[in-house]
């Protein structure tokens, strides 16, 4: 049978019982139709390319597809249906289902200094103008935080730093560190609104200098520092009333893990509070894998990332004397992050190529709706997790519930705040039992 033969046939079998709207273009001009009205193209442009597709040779595909030899052309909502319907049949039926499963990585990348700048610079010193055109307007490149569902991302990506202010409950005074800082949209805003003073750390030249030029135009370069800096290199003790790191532990490696968060711990003071913001793999034997169509990533997206398991998480906190007391799976949050911004990039498609090269817009159209597809399966999970740090060898007083993480006016947010579960009520001052800091203080 010949190549072109066995690869309708497979796709034939694939389809078998539903036929889908996609269209095989060949290299030679040949159509085939398995179904009316074709709303996805998938075009092969050379015989060695249909080779790799019929044997499950993954990396060559990913090479002819970022090369633009093996093209996929419809919505990205068309894309993702059509492909993942062609995925779980192949899953049954051919060693392709490694394209979109998560996969087990081999522990070959080493999470040294040098290593870890190259990373960061391979994948955000790309084009500062590449990120603004698909992200929000403060340029927050992690999973937004909804409500209903229904905001854009400039709304969304704003209640999610809101969300996190309230969960460190900001005060007016606080030192706060930002680990792994972007383009520094977290520092601005808590500076702005909460009157806090920062420190962000970025191993990328390109945010460093943007985010400087950012606090700059926003009149807050005296209270924000932005630093090109390993967090490794960070010195001192017990330097910060409140730290926050989002989308950052998932590069540090599972080696370092413990490096990570000891570090933390000894910079954070007694009382202090850290959100740690980050992926986490939800395979359910408690082993750690890299992200789904992790060979793909690891080339051409973001060299070794490492996922944890959340009780590794939990356990390598603990380790450090940190005690995690709120754990917020935002997993749903992510997947409907990630498919905004795949449609903002496809909106922005020709500025996209300008900026930063065609190569550079089809692996990210990529790589953003797979993680989609990832956290909408579930494969994958993103959590919120608060810890505190002890202090006089006792757990760090907090309050009695989650209140303050939704209370939205300033007043309220500072009663939650000064709401210490430090005194024993004697009596109630309201009809639902609650106390005001005022009467508390007094007791």
């Amino acid at each position: 049978m010949s190549l072109r033969r066995r690869l309708l046939t497979l796709i034939q079998t694939l389809i078998a019982k539903e036929p889908l709207p996609l269209r095989l273009v060949l290299w030679d001009g040949e159509v085939f139709d398995f179904a009316a009205e074709p709303r996805v193209t998938l075009t092969i442009r050379s015989p060695s390319i249909m080779r790799a597709f019929v044997t499950g040779r993954i990396a060559r595909l990913g090479d002819a597809y970022v090369a633009g030899d093996l093209t996929v052309d419809g919505t990205i909502d068309d894309i993702l249906r059509i492909g993942i319907t062609l995925a779980e049949r192949l899953g049954r039926l051919s060693r392709l289902t490694r394209l979109m499963r998560p996969l087990q990585w081999a522990a070959t990348f080493r999470h040294s200094k040098r290593n870890d700048a190259a990373a960061n610079r391979h994948h955000y010193d790309v084009s500062n103008d590449f990120y603004r055109l698909w992200l929000d307007h403060r340029m927050t490149y992690s999973c937004a935080y909804f409500h209903t569902g229904t905001e854009d991302i400039d709304g969304a990506q704003e209640q999610k730093l809101e969300h996190i202010c309230r969960k460190l409950r900001l005060m007016p005074g606080d030192h706060v560190l930002d680990v792994g800082c972007g383009w520094g949209g977290f520092l601005r805003l808590a500076a702005d609104r909460y009157g806090i003073t920062g420190v962000g750390v970025t191993n990328s030249a390109a945010q460093c200098d943007f985010a400087k030029e950012l606090i700059a135009d926003a009149g807050l370069s005296d209270r924000i520092e932005i630093r090109l800096q390993d967090y490794r290199d960070l010195a001192g003790q017990a330097a910060f009333d409140k730290i926050v790191s989002v989308g950052m532990y998932e590069h540090v490696g599972f080696d370092n893990l413990p490096l990570y968060f000891s570090t933390i711990a000894r910079l954070l003071k007694p009382g202090g509070s850290l959100l740690n913001h980050g992926i986490i793999t939800t395979n359910p034997d408690g082993r750690p894998h890299g992200p789904p169509g992790g060979e793909f990533i690891n080339r051409y997206v973001f060299p070794g990332g490492e996922l944890p398991h959340l009780p590794r998480l939990l356990a390598e906190m603990a380790r450090s004397r940190l005690e995690a007391v709120d754990v917020e799976d935002l997993r749903p949050h992510y997947a409907r992050t990630l498919l905004l911004w795949v449609r903002r990039l496809e909106a922005h498609k020709q500025r996209a190529i300008e900026t930063a090269g065609p190569e550079r817009y089809r692996i990210w159209r990529v790589y953003l709706a797979g993680m989609a597809h990832a956290f909408d399966r579930g494969w994958l999970s993103v959590t919120q997790t608060l810890a505190y740090k002890g202090r006089e060898g006792r757990p760090a007083p907090r309050p009695w519930s989650r209140g303050y993480q939704y209370r939205l006016d300033g007043a309220t947010a500072l009663a939650s705040a000064l709401d210490w579960n430090v005194t024993p009520p004697c009596k109630s001052s309201s009809d639902d039992g609650t106390f005001s800091p005022v009467q508390r203080l007094k007791s």
